[in-house]
This record gives structure tokens, C-alpha cells and sequence, in this order.
């Protein structure tokens, strides 16, 4: 496989690309960044991942470039994954490169705009079927958790703290609250009903997550948004995790403790089938060349 990037108007060879140390996304943690998954070569929900970086772009007061749909498209042909069962393309934009100053640069630099693509292994049907586990973890997050920024070190903690304990995700608890996961959004059942955290600052507003309250609507699951008190996981049947690369993903126990008969359940297995057939349904029935 060809390993082409882009940056700042050039496609080159990864091993080629530079960035300045004082660039402010090295410097500051100054950037936001999005990643969209294709399939077959046709991107998922593009519209609405470039959405949420404009909404980041508008608040931080970054100009959003143009030409980022295009873009996409030739990071998967130049890199042959035009026809990859599954790829994602990364995207980071940076307030630019500048002296080290709090304040935003005065005048304005030009921004930092840097992304790639590289094919998705998707999980394993077999470990899927067995179901996945999670450790809590104190959220040390700063206060815009909404912002999809580069500023991942609290998540980078969560997440291996995880590992360590020999689990595949973080769960993010802050004021005795069940908040998300370290790089995806949580879903909880209980009994029929569908909960997740309410889109706020204290979380970030999955694409995935977005797409599978939809389904869950159309599947006429009854779906609550609000928040989840961690002493109430005792109560909860099934537990899943969504996102770009996560898809919908069972959880079958929590700091070492099953959840519900510890087995995957009826509502995540329907919903993972539902998006696999919207999966279907959006990308791999349109042939892309």
C-alpha cells in the first residue's frame, strides 16, 4: 500500500512530511481534527462529520478550509483504498505555526491542514459475539469535551488505564455520573429502554452515536437521553459502545463484573445489525469510481 499524506496543499509521501515544532497544534494542543470511515469507498456520514469540525472551526475561530469533500475522496485513491472494505481518513487543522504566545497570533497565520487514509481491520465476528469489557475512570477532561480537539491526554490516560486492566475500554465517570467512553459514546439498556448521556459540553457529539439513536427510533426502541449514575450500572441489562471505528460494539462486563447474564443482548445485537444494514444500504450499494 501507498502511504500518502496530505499537508499545507501537497500530497507527499509520509516519511517526507514536516511540521514546524512551533506549529500551535505541537505547541498548544491548538487544533481540532475529524475521522470519517468509507466503505467500499464511499464515505459514511461525511456531511455531518464536516458539520461538527465547522461548528469547532466557528468556536475556536479557525477558518474551515475548502475543498475538504474532494480531499477525502483523493486520499483514498491516491492511497488505493478506493475499494477497501473499510478505510479511515484523518484530519487535523491547526491555528498554524507562530512565536510561542498564548494570544492567538496577530496578524493571523495560515493554518496547518494535515491528513492521511489507511484501511480499517473491523472487529472479529467471533470476539464481537463474545463481547468486550471496561474499567471506569475519573474524567479529567477540560470543561468543552464537545470540542473535537487534539487535546487528548486525559483520554490517552483513561484509555490505558484500560489496557492495563486488560479491557478494551475506558468508561468516564465525573460527578457520579457514566459519561462516555476514552475515543467513543456509550449506550445503556435498561430493561427495553435505550439511555445515553444528552449531548452537552460533557461529551462529545458522536457521529455514530447520532446515526444509532436514529435507528433506534426507526427500530421502535424507546430511547431516553440523560444522564446515567454510575451506582445505577447494577441495573442496567446490556451496555454498548459506538463510534467511527468502534461501530456498535457490546460490553459484557464492567470493573470486572457482568453485565446483566453477561452476555451480548437482544437491543445491541439488533441495533449492530441495523447499522450494518445502513451500512450497507448508504455505501457499498453505490459503486464509486
Amino acid at each position: 500500500m501507498t502511504d500518502i499524506v496530505y499537508l499545507n496543499g501537497e500530497f507527499i509521501p509520509r516519511a517526507e512530511a514536516r511540521i514546524s515544532p512551533d506549529d500551535r497544534g505541537f505547541l498548544f494542543g491548538d487544533a481540532l481534527y475529524e475521522v470519517t470511515p468509507a466503505y467500499g469507498g464511499r464515505f459514511l456520514a461525511l456531511d455531518r462529520h464536516l458539520e461538527r469540525l465547522r461548528r469547532g472551526c466557528a468556536t475556536l475561530r479557525l477558518g474551515f478550509p475548502d475543498g475538504i469533500e474532494r480531499l477525502h475522496q483523493e486520499l483514498l485513491e491516491r492511497n488505493g483504498l478506493q475499494d477497501a472494505e473499510m478505510a479511515t481518513v484523518y484530519l487535523q487543522l491547526s491555528r498554524g505555526t507562530a512565536p510561542r504566545t498564548h494570544a492567538f497570533p496577530d496578524p493571523p497565520v495560515p493554518p496547518t491542514l494535515y491528513a492521511w487514509a489507511k484501511p480499517f481491520q473491523r472487529l472479529d465476528p467471533e470476539a464481537w459475539e463474545r463481547g468486550f469489557g471496561a474499567v471506569t475512570v475519573p474524567d479529567q477532561r477540560w470543561g468543552r469535551a464537545d470540542l473535537k480537539t487534539v487535546q487528548l491526554l486525559p483520554m490517552v490516560m483513561a484509555q490505558q488505564a484500560a489496557r492495563d486492566a486488560g479491557e478494551a475500554d475506558a468508561l468516564l465517570v465525573r460527578d457520579g455520573l457514566a459519561l462516555e467512553g476514552s475515543h467513543n459514546n456509550v449506550f445503556f439498556v435498561f430493561g427495553d429502554l435505550l439511555v445515553t448521556h444528552p449531548a452537552s459540553n460533557q461529551i462529545l457529539p458522536g457521529i455514530t452515536r447520532a446515526l444509532v439513536l436514529e435507528l433506534a427510533r426507526e427500530e421502535g426502541i424507546p430511547v431516553e437521553e440523560r444522564p446515567t449514575a454510575v451506582g445505577d450500572l447494577q441495573c442496567v441489562s446490556e451496555v454498548f459502545y459506538t463510534g467511527t471505528t468502534t461501530e456498535v460494539r457490546p460490553t459484557v462486563r464492567i470493573d470486572g463484573r457482568p453485565v446483566g447474564d453477561g452476555r451480548v443482548g437482544p437491543v445491541t445485537r439488533r441495533l449492530h445489525q441495523a447499522f450494518q444494514a445502513m451500512v450497507d444500504r448508504e455505501c457499498r450499494s453505490v459503486a464509486v469510481r
